[in-house]
């Protein structure tokens, strides 16, 4: 049969779509155009598939986030054509960085979510992880002896999301960890970072002056600023509900 053919073949989707094709709405097309049909078919599917794939290792706290469905209405500096022009991925095949910044509640980590949504959606490979977990992380691998080997893996994503920036501050060897992380990415890769503390407050969190200078030289001088104000967007939404 010719669908165990694609099966055998591994054309899922011109296998699922094939049996479509023998309604006889499909009687009057042109072999041409019922080929046509059944590859758009198979390359819907692929597409479909590599997305549900680039989101399963992306590991986004709000896996269905997107710019779509922010929320612009609400007071608290969100510029709407600057995040139309952020979802085209642009920036990210420039090497550049996003820095959000704001209070609690604010939107942050949806938006960071949303951007990554973005990029997955158009093939790049993303990767999300809370600021302290991923120290504890760095931690454990000089332990195990996998160091080299975690650092050869975040530079290699695409899009590295680091949230929850600035909560502790940070000691000797967290501070030269994140140096090789952002050494091994500038101008190379691209990296979001969501934070509390303002920019101009990172030097007291990074610490040690001159590795604080080579931190931020690295992050700040080309990246995107967005700094949402107003109140909580969860304090909000709850009100709502009540």
């Amino acid at each position: 049969m010719l669908k165990e053919k694609l099966l055998n073949l591994k054309l899922y989707g011109m296998a699922k779509s094939v049996e479509e094709q023998n309604a006889e709405l499909y009687s009057d097309l042109t072999f041409e155009d019922r080929l046509n049909l059944l590859l758009d078919k198979e390359i819907a599917f692929r597409q479909d598939k590599q997305l549900r794939m680039l989101l399963l290792k992306a590991k986004l706290k709000y896996s269905n986030a997107c710019i779509e469905e922010t929320d612009f209405k609400a007071q608290r500096g969100l510029s709407k054509s600057q995040l139309i022009e952020l979802s085209s991925n642009d920036w990210i095949k420039k090497n550049r960085n996003i820095i959000i910044t704001g209070p609690t509640g604010a939107g942050k980590t949806y938006l960071a979510c949303a951007l990554g949504n973005s990029a997955c959606r158009g093939g790049m490979p993303s990767q999300y992880v809370r600021l302290p977990r991923l120290l504890q992380e760095m931690k454990t691998s000089r332990a195990d002896g996998s160091y080299i080997k975690l650092l050869n893996k975040l530079s290699k994503v695409r899009l590295l999301i680091i949230d929850d920036w600035g909560i502790n501050l940070l000691d000797e060897i967290q501070r030269r960890d994140l140096l090789e992380i952002f050494e091994d990415r500038h101008q190379l890769r691209s990296t979001i970072i969501t934070a509390q503390v303002p920019v101009d407050k990172w030097h007291e969190v990074i610490g040690e002056p001159t590795i604080a200078d080579a931190i931020l030289d690295r992050i700040v001088h080309n990246a995107y600023q967005i700094k949402l104000t107003g109140e909580s967007m969860r304090k909000n939404m709850a009100a709502v509900k009540s």
